[in-house]
């Protein structure tokens, strides 16, 4: 079996599509894999690294705010619009694949579009809440869509395609660790135990709030462990404000770094988790089943962080704050709060866990099946 999956653009598209091949290989360890994606997006670099063939393809999204800079860019969007037809073929052709997926971003449209219209049985995996741009326009085109959660049908046409909820795939080692277990690796003791970061690079607003968040619950002697990861963004400022603070990095209370490389442990031991929304990461907050306090990223598509932040607000399992409404005082009654009520805060796990679909390969793998029926019944 022969399998080309199209992503690229940000970790939120192409990690998925990793995923979903490590998926199939599990069934079919003897299938073959080619990914197409940008020669610049992050693809280049991660796909690769996992050991898979990827081939480039030059696509680029239209820019709608009118600038000077961006009427390059729009130009050069045109420019490989024109010759993207083209090389998608070249790569489908080349490799004759059995099946095609889509996991997002502007290299998975030409490609998977060529090859439905090739007659290749396809489909597409949308993560968010609110599905991107080149997911909409496709899920008209394949034969299958799967979803991440429900919600985002609302923003799709769902009678022009066949879909099921499938939830995203997370790491393996999410959930193998009980919180007893993974504060003794930490060092920390049985007390209220707060995860906070913003991603790789971290996130301004997070570490702001977080800086008089720590000073806080240390000034206050509370008795409140804390994890915190403040980002490439941060690494020139956060420490330098413990510092003059007076509040050590690291301590039988706190563990604060750049970047969090034992997530799992980390999950494992929080009560209460701070975050954005990405839907990666919600997906390892229901696996995990923690509840937290969501700051959506403001700058993202669709305001699609906000969509997915609301699935887990509306089901209990989260307080949801926009960024625009971010204080240091709300952030600090929103965390008393549940540290006054720890079963507030267990409440809320519990119905972060409810959320999380448990047999998300078993889906994922069923609707593989499918696309390699239509591919053996010779139709689509």
């Amino acid at each position: 079996m022969k399998v080309l999956i199209a992503c690229g653009g940000t970790g939120g598209h192409i990690n998925p599509g990793l995923a979903i091949a490590d998926i199939i290989k599990s069934k079919y360890p003897d299938a073959e894999f080619l990914f197409a994606g940008t020669p610049k997006g992050m693809e280049a670099k991660l796909v690769p690294q996992a050991g898979y063939k990827l081939e480039t393809i030059k696509v680029a999204g239209f820019q709608r705010k009118i600038s000077l800079e961006n009427v390059g860019r729009n130009i050069k969007a045109a420019a490989y619009l024109v010759t993207s037809g083209k090389r998608a073929k070249e790569i489908i052709e080349g490799f004759k694949p059995d099946i095609a997926i889509g996991t997002g971003g502007y290299a998975a449209g030409p490609v998977i579009r060529k090859a439905a219209r090739m007659g290749i049985p396809t489909a597409i995996h949308e993560q968010n809440a609110y599905p991107g741009v080149t997911n909409k326009l496709l899920a008209k085109e394949v034969d299958y869509v799967m979803l991440t959660v429900i919600e985002a049908l609302k923003f799709m046409d769902k009678d022009k395609f066949e879909y099921s909820v499938t939830g995203l795939p997370v790491r393996s080692n999410i959930n193998t660790m009980s919180k007893a277990e993974a504060r003794a690796k930490l060092g920390f003791n049985d007390d209220f135990t707060i995860l906070s970061f913003g991603g790789s690079l971290g996130a301004g607003c997070i570490n702001e709030t977080m800086t008089a968040t720590i000073k806080w619950h240390v000034g206050e002697g509370l008795n409140i462990n804390h994890i915190h990861g403040y980002g490439g963004m941060g690494k020139d400022t956060f420490p330098q404000a413990m510092k003059a603070a007076g509040i050590p990095l690291k301590s039988d209370r706190l563990r604060i770094t750049e970047y969090i490389n034992d997530m799992d442990v980390c999950l494992a031991a929080a009560d209460l988790v701070i975050c954005r929304s990405g839907a990666s990461t919600l997906a390892e907050l229901e696996a995990a089943g923690r509840g937290s306090i969501l700051i959506p990223s403001p700058i993202v598509a669709g305001n699609h962080q906000y969509h997915n932040a609301m699935v887990l607000g509306k089901a209990g399992a989260a307080v949801v704050i926009e960024q625009k409404d971010m204080t240091n005082e709300r952030m600090i009654a929103e965390i008393k709060k549940l540290y006054e009520s720890p079963e507030k805060a267990a409440e809320m796990s519990g119905k972060a866990a409810g959320l999380c679909v448990k047999d998300t390969n078993e889906r994922i793998l069923a609707v593989i099946d499918k696309l390699l029926e239509k591919k053996k019944n010779g139709n689509r």
